[in-house]
């Protein structure tokens, strides 16, 4: 038999502390340190939280969002996957559109990629939460539909993996201005677990 603890609470307990006692939380505005430590917990990386990129009020707009019941689109299902439904304070819905049996053909007629397509299959983002932890392309197209019109999110969270993109469309969002609230985490790391874990963030008290 191994030692190693099997109490999921007492798991998720020494996890935080650990997080807390590593990282310098204290430096970020309070609303901000929740997500930084779900952030760290859910890459195991204490460091991430030196690329963490965020706007003035972004965690609050994001939880006023979630607690007024608004839409919560996700790039890919692994993200959908990763939120923690029984702690969305307004049964929220969380919406994915790669799938939809639309999105291939209007990534082909658009010469695009499927996850950029389907943001074109949000119909309201307007005051929505956005999560996307795949795909570059998907940002920059939600980034190109908010700046032809197309609605405000009142928060994007902006987290896509990877070395074509990924970089550039992180940038792209820190950089957008028109009041638009983000988190996003600078460079090529990223990932579903990590946007999401903004979401987990986001709509639920942290353990004490």
């Amino acid at each position: 038999m191994y030692d190693y603890i099997r109490q999921p609470a007492e798991i998720y307990r020494r996890s935080f502390a650990i997080v807390r006692e590593e990282a310098g939380l204290s430096a970020l505005p309070a609303a901000m340190q929740p997500v930084a430590t779900r952030l760290i917990h859910s890459c195991g990386m204490v460091d991430v939280i030196e690329d963490l990129s965020f706007s003035a009020g972004a965690a609050q707009a994001g939880r006023k969002a979630l607690q007024q019941g608004t839409t919560i689109y996700c790039d890919v299902e692994m993200v959908r996957s990763g939120i923690i439904k029984s702690r969305l304070p307004a049964d929220n819905k969380l919406l994915c559109t790669l799938n939809d049996p639309q999105t291939p053909d209007l990534a082909s007629q658009i010469d695009t990629t499927r996850s950029a397509a389907a943001v074109n299959l949000w119909d309201d983002v307007e005051g929505a939460v956005i999560a996307i932890g795949n795909a570059p392309t998907a940002l920059f197209r939600l980034l190109e539909n908010i700046q032809q019109g197309r609605g405000m999110p009142a928060l994007v969270i902006g987290i896509p993996v990877g070395f074509v993109g990924a970089v550039e469309s992180k940038l792209a969002l820190a950089e957008f201005g028109q009041g638009l609230n983000y988190i996003t985490v600078h460079g090529r790391r990223g990932g579903s677990a990590m946007a999401s874990a903004v979401v987990n963030a986001l709509s639920a008290e942290l353990e004490q």
